[in-house]
């Protein structure tokens, strides 16, 4: 069985944060041989890590019977958590207004992540990094249930890391309702909603774990939410949405250590600024 290895990666395993490096240098944020260097040994254990997870698939039936037995003979082992109800509505809500963005060549995408429609008319928010990785390529976006479409670049703010797509009216993506602006709150519940590892509609819970973080990512600094939810490569561009199924960011970097993958430390691009840089974009902004 192939293994898929991904959707692209959010644009900062190597990012700096100002707070945690001063002096603009750290283990993030690799110059040169080095930082390709890293780059290898983080894509090579993506690859291992993806092989994982296939092969748990594969054998997640056996793996099941052998944990029913060990529990039928020892005490009973500790439940999960229960998930609250009003998360598996918003994901059940989300996930169909959500897609892959894929950038590249007919013989396999170059660039990819996530996006998610924001308007009947079928605009898709996502990353610029995405579409800056992939170049001059076509952007084809894949639905939730498989169907695939050509999308239309409306427009690109790279100083902010967004872009706004556009695919026909027949890909029918309900839109996904935005957060009214500062009604984000430290601790409430938040789900990341993407294609991490190439697994379209995966859904991560966490909470939101700071407001206003600064961030530097690339070349530029952003004030995102930073959030706890598992966000990993193929995460770039998707929703960070709320209990109530309202998107308040846009999934763009995460900390890394070694290049590991998430530590549970990820960035995602406040919905205020989301909403204001689409509308310049697609010409509603005055």
């Amino acid at each position: 069985m192939a293994v898929q290895t991904g959707l692209g990666e959010p644009r900062g395993p190597w990012f700096v944060s100002p707070e945690l490096d001063p002096d603009g240098r750290g283990r993030w944020d690799v110059p040169g041989a080095e930082r390709e260097a890293a780059r290898r040994s983080w894509r090579g254990r993506l690859l291992s890590a993806a092989a994982v997870v296939a092969l748990s698939t594969v054998s997640g039936a056996a793996a099941g019977t052998w944990a029913a037995d060990r529990d039928a003979a020892g005490p009973a082992a500790a439940s999960a958590a229960p998930v609250p109800a009003e998360l598996v509505t918003a994901a059940e809500k989300t996930v169909p207004g959500v897609v892959s963005v894929m950038v590249g060549g007919t013989s396999g995408a170059s660039a990819s992540g996530s996006g998610f429609a924001i308007d009947n008319e079928q605009h898709i928010v996502t990353n610029d990094h995405i579409l800056a990785k992939g170049g001059s390529g076509p952007v084809t976006v894949e639905t939730s249930d498989g169907r695939r479409f050509t999308a239309e670049v409306v427009g690109r703010e790279p100083g902010s890391d967004l872009a706004v797509l556009r695919v026909p009216a027949a890909a029918r993506l309900p839109a996904l309702p935005l957060a009214k602006p500062n009604s984000t709150r430290v601790g409430e519940p938040v789900l990341a909603v993407g294609s991490p590892l190439g697994l379209a509609g995966t859904v991560t819970a966490g909470i939101v774990s700071a407001l206003n973080r600064q961030v530097r990512i690339g070349n530029g600094r952003h004030t995102a939410v930073q959030t706890d939810a598992s966000i990993n490569p193929g995460n770039s561009g998707g929703p960070l949405v709320n209990a109530r199924g309202e998107v308040v960011g846009v999934n763009t970097a995460i900390a890394t250590i070694d290049g590991n993958g998430s530590i549970g430390i990820g960035f995602a691009i406040p919905i205020d600024q989301v909403q204001q840089t689409a509308d310049t974009i697609i010409g509603r902004g005055g």
